[in-house]
């Protein structure tokens, strides 16, 4: 077994295991794309993005992934020889093979490790010749990823920084050439990061020279520049650049968890990750593991590189630099000889500090020299760490001093030898400063601490034999090591003497500054000892009654002769000395108890001999440790605790400091501080008079913001009077909340701020201080109040570039979940929403439905899966209650018998209606097969998550249900063709593919193959093609790409090809360009090459080139494409070609799509635009030596296609030029020349090249006729006869200007396109329905449906995703004419136009950038076939290609508590050209392109408001982008707009005006609940608000269940708090109301009475002297109510104050005070009135310490006896009266100065009160 040594993993045998940090970081990428459109789409091609925004940030998203980032990971490296097999923490593997044997390996900081190699006896004979290199062999290398190659160490002369902010430097630079490590050096040890230990350091040992040498290492990859610097490009022979490929260097990856594939990639950029295995600029082998996302991003992960491409095809074709500068001519003598390239860089770096010469013994015993670093800490100097060194040989141990020095570097001294075996570095004492266990000789240990001070240690509970000695220690780990005895026996031991009580702790931090070093080291050790002696108890104040007494003991102040305790034999009595009666005696449970007596603390003894002289600097300490654990609710316990240490230390140098606590705890002494009991000749005049009080400074920043006091480390503050602090801890602040507070408060006081950046200011103070929301509700809720009104001006008014901490922090979690890189917008995971959870809208599903949805998600039957499931709560939220959707998905789903209803033909016998019926079936299965292509864009992107299991494609189902008779008629075998099958199968496996959102995760390339059949199928080839319309096929690995292709099936290629390119459109990916180009002859270098492809495939590879390729202007494969177009070979029709037509159209579109929108600023565009203009109207007709030349192309195959490929490359270029050779014929013959389906493409692209002057309007449309065609149809509308050209025209070009107004307006829903438009689809209806048999009429109509079909369409672009229910209507008309004689094109294009109405169940909708009108043209291309294997004109796969059109521009609101979708009326500022105008609309909701949404405002007093500003704030635009949805949370006070339409079930509406509640809250009384209007508060909540701190909160204390009147009060008082927190949606401020009826019913016996009054007067007066004035925003004339109103707070003092005033006139009371004033001692028997009584009279009143109140009476009377005594002046005798109120106006100013108070000072009653006890005495 090997064991895991986490801290020093030293192993000297095969295999090494050890625990590493490895840098784990995704592949790099090319830049991504830009994602803000500067300019509108009308403007230079050049500077307008092909693509719309949201392709470009979906395509940022696959690129950018991770670009940069970087992750650390724990890892387990195992060696086994020269391999290496890493599992990283997130459960990756890796294997590497290094060209050596590795002989140890450790962690090294800040990742990585290092290597010794084992030297072969070869290598030592090779570098004894010296024909070494490098006159030596390397041994030590580093390793920082395991994609990069093994490094090299460098030796430099000097590392400076790296520490205390100063910047790492390295001399000489990196440019040098640098010594390695000897080879004779052997590492020995090498620092590791625990416990605060910091130092870099390595220790080797030179055995030929018996040398110890002792280095600092330093992580500093050489900069890019740095590279190119030392690169020598000088040319080298050709076998050197190959011989350097050879050897086994290569990072192999073995990937088991194919989801981590993108995530273990090397950085980019980084020189660590930049060695190759591969050569420098060739490229590296595929294996295995490559996918096609890596081979798009230019990165092979197989090869375990950064492969960049030196060279890449530029616009003009031919090779260039791959660099950003202009491209130049590459010199191949210049490329960097790869061998040279190659060479292992240093990435770690080696200073020496210290070296020594060791015995010979000591070097043949190697194996036991040891090293351990410890106590690394500040000393009063610098920073400074200390180094063991053990040499078992000579049983010696030497201690060194590593300093840190002030210019950056370090050095070692030797400071200290001791006798030792061995030694570890353990956490013993000191929870961040590790110590060093010693072994001495004499098998007894030590423990090194606080430097050199030695704590002997003693084992007497380890059972081991007599003989036996202790002889090592071994595996350190934290507080524990092993020891090893001379018999073989080892024993794991535990050596943790940390104090787990936290007041213990943070008292010896405290102390550790007021103390020097060795009087801090005795009183920790007195400590430890004292702890040892209770057995180490955990038991509550075991340890700090141990401290306690320890720290009495150090100062001198211990009882000599304790007093003996009575002996207890009741147990009754006995439990009054425990903690656990402290803590519950005030218990409301146990006041009817008669409790035993609180045991007697005996009698204070003034000190009889001179005391410490430190003891002021401890009750400094002391004292600040109890501030710090009063702003702290769970360590308040610790003041009650501490307060009696403190008072006894203050008794004696300072006994106005035990006043000040024994007024927060009266049991703290037992009698009360007063000069009597004190020595004056004792008293520390270093100390104040009055103790800083940290709470009374809180307040102080706030009231005077100019107020300066800076803030002084706590060190600074206790340093003891000329000397040095021990600092046994090193620098911490021990007032970590009180210093964070101090901050805070600062900055909220900032005067030269507003209110809401005074509040910002505060809550980057927050983020900065790490106060976190639950350290804030810790907080005491005065100290916290400014806090949290802060945080509600924050919460009101939220910045739009906060961090996601802040917003959560506010209570903003909707904007923190819409700024998330990851917000959860999609499923539930299978699990109901917390409102269906907590409040179900519907019955329960019974047994029975829950057993038949299990069943059909197990089963994975095909025939159970309709195809059109969508996601209920979308679509139930997006479409309202109706049910259009639910109609849809019925008429599109191809898996369930339909119902038709047959014409009733008596005339007919039964064997002519069975062949009736059997047509009609037939008619129904050529429906059926269409069905897929509209279902697709029906179901687009619905699913967003899939399972493990097999991805279910339904059936097609050709069953009909005929009606009336209810007859079930099935198609005959083979009345349905085999191809039409099978294109039908190919599009249904499209339809289930395309539902997979393009958002989906964890598809990975082992998913797409579990999915892959035994045998390739028409489905799973659309199924693959749909995965790489959305993008998925980019993560197929390469050889699951090849085992796709290599079997040559026909449709596979096709849905691979193109599948390919469209997942990588735009992006010029070389690798799938080879793909492509091998099944398509015309991109090889010789075209005439045989590939045995056939020509649809080809075709479908030239419209890969064409997505691949598009807006790039790549010349040459422009070129290509448009060649193709008249390809020599293609002219006569053979039954070689029959595809002819397909693949000169695909030409067309791909050299389109290459040069989009291009056209004018390509090379050479006059001969372009030439070839182009001969192309579309033939060749010129020249006669050569009387002989007509035979023409070179068809110019029937050619004319539609270069008009497309026209139309594309001049889109939006506004050339008339060029639309001039699109012209229209204006004559009757020349009309004839020309198909009439010609003239539809040429009306559409001359439209879209002038493209701003498409108008939605009947004359523009008019306009696009000729004047002939206007003028005969004009004719033909007054009942004239014209001949049927002019129709067949008029017919197409209408139908062809619709389709370009439909591609201007696509997805807008832009009213005047849709009437316009709607209208001629209604125009064309009435006559494509006709019914005429004539010839010429059927001509007409089969034109006229061929327009309607681009209409119906066009109709449907314009309002994609919008289910308007007229369109729907006539689309509904269309689907039901099956008894019309409508093939199968029409179906395609009626179903696709219903799917386009619905597009993605109306969360989706088209774009119109220039991509996406080049794909709409390609997949609506105005050519339908009449049978679904008809490709020969066009390939049925493009039809597509619509998907990367579409845009989800669907807004939805999501309530970001319960997940569920909800109706929010947003606010749009929307940019139309030049104009701003605003849209109000209601989300869920289409809205308008990104590039014309100014900003988008939710305001609604239903929901916490909001504003996103898209068109400057990027991150806005960013989080609009990503998931289109905006998270809103609803205030508790409404319910939401689906629920309450109306808003009259609100908490407004429900309570009235109900003013009683504040009065409740003010004064609580018990009152009727029942007869309040919002007695149905319970139910209110239940239904209405998802924070179940309300629903517990009402469930609990707002039920009619109360018996008695205090209970009744009770309940009343939390139904007024609980409707005044919801009605103002101040969840927060419910625990401080209840806080404050708490202290109203608190008994003054309390030990915590006083210490929450003090906070109840520290947020009385913030909220009545400060809140207003800073805090409301009444300044800036937008107030808002406090979150704790003013007069709640005043009542609770008030009923406190009238509880007191009963007390203060009583006799005894005043007798006591007058006792206390004048500085008397308090009798024994008037301890218990004082414990009770007096303290809170005090704190209330903030009346002076007794010591002071006698200093003011003197002081008075002295004045007033001087001045009574003077001389009568001018004026007459002096006025007694006067005199007498002079004075008292002074005694109270001067008194005040002298107390700690808050907002008011001592009180006037109470003055009055003193100043009558002092006339009492006199």
């Amino acid at each position: 077994m090997v064991h895991l040594n986490l801290q020093n993993p030293l192993f000297s045998a095969s295999p090494l295991l050890m625990v590493v940090l490895a840098k784990k970081s995704s592949p790099g990428t090319r830049p991504p794309l830009p994602s803000v459109m500067v300019l509108p789409l009308d403007v230079d091609p050049l500077e307008r993005p092909a693509f719309g925004a949201f392709a470009r940030a979906q395509t940022n998203k696959k690129r950018g992934d991770g670009q940069g980032r970087e992750e650390r990971l724990k890892g387990v490296f195992i060696f086994l020889r020269g391999t290496a097999r890493i599992f990283m923490d997130n459960g990756s593997e890796y294997t590497l093979n290094l060209p050596f044997v590795v002989q140890r390996a450790w962690p090294a900081e800040p990742h990585g490790l290092l290597i010794q190699r084992v030297v072969e006896g070869w290598e030592l004979a090779e570098t004894g010749d010296g024909d070494s290199e490098d006159g030596g062999i390397t041994t030590v290398f580093s390793l920082t990823s395991p994609f990069s190659e093994p490094a090299a160490i460098g030796l430099v002369d000097r590392i400076s920084g790296g520490f205390a902010s100063l910047p790492l430097k390295i001399e000489p630079d990196y440019a040098a050439d640098h010594d390695v490590v000897s080879p004779s050096e052997r590492i020995v040890w090498v620092s590791q990061h625990a416990w605060g230990l910091t130092d870099k350091l390595i220790a080797t040992l030179n055995a030929d020279l018996n040398r110890i040498t002792i280095w600092r290492y330093a992580y500093a990859p050489p900069p890019p520049s740095s590279a190119q610097s030392t690169a020598r490009p000088t040319p080298h022979p050709q076998h050197a650049k190959r011989s350097s490929m050879s050897g086994n260097t290569s990072a192999q990856l073995r990937q088991t968890n194919a989801a981590a594939d993108n995530d273990i990639l090397a950085s980019p950029g980084r020189s660590d990750h930049k060695r190759s295995s591969t050569t420098p600029g060739l490229p590296p082998a595929l294996n295995n593991t490559t996918t096609m996302e890596d081979l798009m991003n230019g990165t092979v992960s197989g090869a375990g590189s950064n492969w960049k491409v030196p060279f890449k095809v530029g616009p003009s074709g031919k090779l260039e630099a791959n660099r950003s500068d202009p491209p130049e001519p590459v010199n191949l003598d210049e490329v960097p000889d790869p061998a040279e390239e190659q060479r292992m860089r240093a990435q770690f770096w080696l200073e020496k500090l210290y070296e020594e010469t060791i015995p010979e013994a000591a070097t043949a015993d190697h194996e036991h020299i040891a090293l351990a670093a410890f106590d690394e800490r500040f000393d009063a100097e610098k920073v400074r760490s200390l180094l063991g060194l053990i040499l078992r040989a000579t049983q010696t141990l030497q201690i060194f001093a590593v300093e840190r020095n002030a210019d950056g570097t370090m050095s070692i001294q030797p400071v200290a030898r001791f006798p030792a075996l061995s030694i570890s570095s353990i956490r013993a004492t000191r929870d961040t400063i590790a110590d060093l266990l010693v072994l001495k000789p004499d098998g007894t240990l030590s423990l090194l601490t606080h430097g050199l001070h030695a704590l002997p240690l003693s084992l007497n509970t380890l059972n081991t034999s007599s003989r036996a000695s202790l002889v090592d220690l071994e595996h350190p780990i934290y507080s524990s090591v092993t020891l090893k005895y001379s018999n073989g026996t080892a024993h794991r031991l535990s050596l943790d003497l940390i104090a787990r009580d936290h007041l213990v702790s943070d008292s010896l931090l405290a102390v550790s500054f007021a103390l020097p070093a060795d009087m801090f080291f005795t009183l920790h050790k007195t400590f430890l000892h004292r702890w040892a002696q209770t057995k180490y108890s955990f038991i509550i104040d075991a340890e700090f009654q141990a401290f306690q007494a320890s720290l009495l003991q150090v100062l001198g102040l211990e009882d000599k002769e304790p007093s003996a305790a009575p002996a207890q034999d009741d147990l009754w009595t006995k439990m009054a000395g425990t903690e656990s009666f402290d803590k519950f005696r005030h218990d409301p449970i146990l006041r009817k108890l008669q409790l035993p007596g609180v045991p007697h603390h005996g009698t204070w003894k003034k000190p009889d001999r001179q005391p410490h002289p430190l003891i002021g600097s401890v009750l400094h300490a002391l004292h600040l440790v109890a501030e710090e654990k009063r702003v702290f609710l769970p360590s308040v316990e610790g003041v009650i605790r501490l307060a009696p240490l403190i008072c006894r230390l203050a008794m004696v140098v300072r006994p106005e400091w035990a006043d000040y606590w024994k007024r927060y705890c009266p049991t703290a002494l037992p009698v009360w501080p007063t000069s009597s009991l004190t020595e004056p000749k004792f008293i520390d005049d270093h100390l104040p008079i009055v103790p800083s009080d940290m709470i009374s400074h809180l307040y102080g920043r706030l009231n005077n913001p100019d107020w300066g006091l800076p803030w002084r480390e706590s060190w600074n503050v206790l340093a003891p009077r000329d000397q040095h602090p021990s600092f046994a801890f090193g620098r911490q602040e021990v007032l970590r909340h009180l210093h964070a507070l101090t901050v805070i408060y600062k900055a909220l006081s900032d005067n030269k701020l507003d209110v809401r950046r005074r509040a910002e200011a505060g809550l980057k103070a927050i983020e900065d201080t790490g106060i976190s929301l639950t350290i804030l509700n810790h907080l005491s809720p005065g100290v916290a109040a400014p806090l949290r009104e802060a945080l509600r001006t924050a919460q009101l008014s939220p910045g739009g570039d906060w961090s996601i901490a802040l917003y959560n922090l506010v209570g903003r979690n909707d904007l923190a979940e819409g700024f998330s890189s990851s917000p959860a917008v999609y499923a539930h995971h299978g699990y109901r929403t917390v409102r269906d959870v907590l409040h179900p809208a519907g019955p329960r599903k019974t047994s029975r439905q829950l057993m038949e949805e299990v069943r059909k998600i197990v089963s994975k039957d095909p025939t159970k899966i309709t195809g059109v499931e969508l996601d209920h709560d979308f679509s139930h939220i997006r479409f309202g209650t109706d049910r259009r959707l639910d109609e849809a998905a019925r008429m599109l789903c191809s898996s369930v018998v339909p119902s038709v209803r047959a014409i009733d033909r008596p005339e007919l016998n039964e064997a002519e209606q069975m062949r009736e019926q059997q047509h009609q079936a037939i008619r129904m299965a050529e429906r059926t097969l269409a069905l897929p292509l509209g279902r697709a864009i029906f179901t687009f992107g619905t699913t967003f998550a899939v399972t493990k299991e097999s991805f279910a494609i339904p059936k097609f189902e050709f069953t009909v249900r005929v009606q009336p008779g209810n007859m079930l008629i099935t198609p005959d075998n083979g009345k349905v063709p085999t191809d039409c099958m099978t294109w039908g199968e190919f599009h249904n496996g499209v339809a289930a593919g395309l539902r997979v959102s393009s958002q989906a995760q964890a598809l990975e390339s082992s998913w797409i193959k579990f999915n892959k059949p035994s045998e390739l199928t028409p489905e799973h080839a659309g199924f693959l093609y749909a995965l790489g319309l959305t993008g998925h096929l980019r993560e197929m690995l390469t050889w699951h790409t090849f085992g796709y292709l290599t079997p040559k099936h026909e449709l596979t290629s096709i849905g691979v090809l193109l599948g390919l390119a469209a997942a990588n459109v735009g992006n010029s990916n070389r690798h799938v360009t080879k793909l492509i180009a091998v099944h398509t002859p015309a991109l090889l270098p010789n075209p005439d090459v045989d590939l045995n492809v056939p020509l649809i495939t080809q075709s479908a590879g030239l419209m890969g080139m064409g997505l691949l390729y598009m807006g790039t202007k790549h010349r040459r494969f422009a070129e290509i494409c448009l060649n193709q177009i008249s390809r020599k070979d293609l002219y006569q029709p053979d039954i070689s070609n029959d595809y002819r037509e397909a693949y000169t159209l695909s030409a067309a579109l791909a050299g389109g799509m290459i040069l989009l929108g291009k056209g004018s600023h390509i090379p050479a565009d006059l001969s372009i635009l030439e070839r182009m203009r001969v192309l579309v109207h033939g060749e010129p007709r020249v006669v050569d030596s009387g002989k007509v030349p035979r023409p070179t192309f068809d110019v029937n195959l050619t004319s539609p296609a270069a008009t497309a490929a026209l139309g594309l490359m001049y889109l939006r270029t506004e050339r008339q030029d060029v639309a001039d050779i699109l012209t229209i014929p204006d004559t009757l013959e020349a009309i004839n020349h020309v198909q009439p389906n010609f003239l539809m493409m040429r009306a559409m692209c001359r439209a879209i090249i002038m493209w701003s002057r498409i108008q939605p309007t009947k004359q523009w449309t008019l306009e696009q006729l000729p004047p002939a065609v206007r003028a005969a149809m004009e004719a033909r509308f007054n009942g004239k006869q014209i001949d049927d050209a002019y129709e067949l025209a008029y017919y197409n070009i209408l139908a062809g200007a619709c389709f370009a107004i439909a591609l201007k307006y696509a997805g807008t829903a832009r009213e005047e396109a849709y009437l316009l438009v709607i209208q001629y689809y209604d125009m064309f209806s009435q006559l494509a329905y006709t019914n005429s048999m004539a010839y010429d009429h059927r001509i007409k109509r089969s034109a006229i449906r061929e327009g309607l079909n681009l209409i119906s369409i066009s109709l449907t672009m314009i309002m994609a995703g919008t289910g308007e229910v007229n369109t729907f209507r006539r689309l509904r008309y269309a689907y039901g004419m099956y008894n019309h004689p409508v093939r199968y094109g029409s179906h395609v294009a009626t179903h696709m136009s219903i799917g386009l109405l619905f597009l993605g169940g109306g969360r989706y909708t088209l774009g119109t950038s220039d991509a996406a009108i080049a794909c709409m043209i390609a997949a609506f291309y105005p050519r339908f076939a009449h049978v679904s294997s008809d490709n020969k004109s066009y390939l049925q796969a493009y039809r597509h290609l619509w998907v990367l059109a579409t845009e989800p521009r669907c807004l939805i609101a999501r309530d970001v508590d319960s997940r569920e979708l909800v109706y929010v009326p947003v606010k749009l500022k929307i940019r139309d050209l030049l104009q701003l105008g605003n849209v109000h609309l209601i989300a869920p909701t289409l809205v308008p392109q990104v590039e014309n949404i100014m900003s988008i405002r939710v305001d609604t007093p239903r929901y916490w408001p909001f504003y996103m500003d898209i068109a400057n704030a990027p991150r806005h635009r960013e989080s609009l982008l990503r998931s289109q949805t905006l998270f809103v949370k609803r205030r508790t006070a409404f319910l939401s707009y689906e629920e309450d339409p109306k808003g009259s079930r609100s908490l407004f509406v429900r309570s009235g005006s109900s003013c009683g509640d504040a009065a409740t809250l003010d004064f609580p009384r018990a009152t009727d609940v029942k007869a309040h209007p919002a007695s149905d508060l319970h139910d209110f909540i239940s239904s209405s608000s998802n924070n179940t701190l309300f629903l517990a909160f009402a469930d609990f204390f707002c039920k009619d269940n109360v018996e008695t009147p205090e209970e009744r009060q009770f309940q009343s008082y939390c139904h007024a708090a609980l409707l005044d927190c919801i009605v103002q949606d101040k969840p927060q401020t419910l625990q401080s109301l209840l806080t404050l009826y708490h202290m109203r019913t608190t008994s003054p016996k309390s030990a915590y009475f006083t210490l929450r009054l003090q906070d109840l007067r520290f947020a009385a007066d913030f909220y009545s002297k400060i809140y207003e004035r800073r805090f409301s925003g009444r300044a800036e004339n937008n107030a808002r109510p406090p979150l704790i109103r003013e007069n709640t707070l005043s009542g609770t003092l008030y009923a406190l104050d009238t509880s007191l005033d009963a007390i203060r006139m009583t006799g005894p009371f005043q007798a006591l005070l007058g006792r206390y004033a004048r500085g008397e001692e308090i009798a024994e028997s008037e301890a218990d009135a004082a414990l009770e009584h007096l303290p809170w009279y005090l704190q209330r009143n903030s009346v002076p310490a007794s010591s002071v109140l006698v200093a003011l009476r003197n002081f008075a009377r002295e004045t007033h006896r001087q001045a009574m005594g003077l001389p009568a002046g001018a004026q007459g005798p002096l006025d007694g009266d006067v005199l007498g109120l002079g004075l008292k106006e002074l005694v109270h100013v001067t008194g005040t100065q002298m107390s700690t108070t808050v907002g008011s000072g001592w009180t006037i009653r109470s003055l009055d009160e003193v100043i009558g006890a002092w006339r009492t005495d006199s």
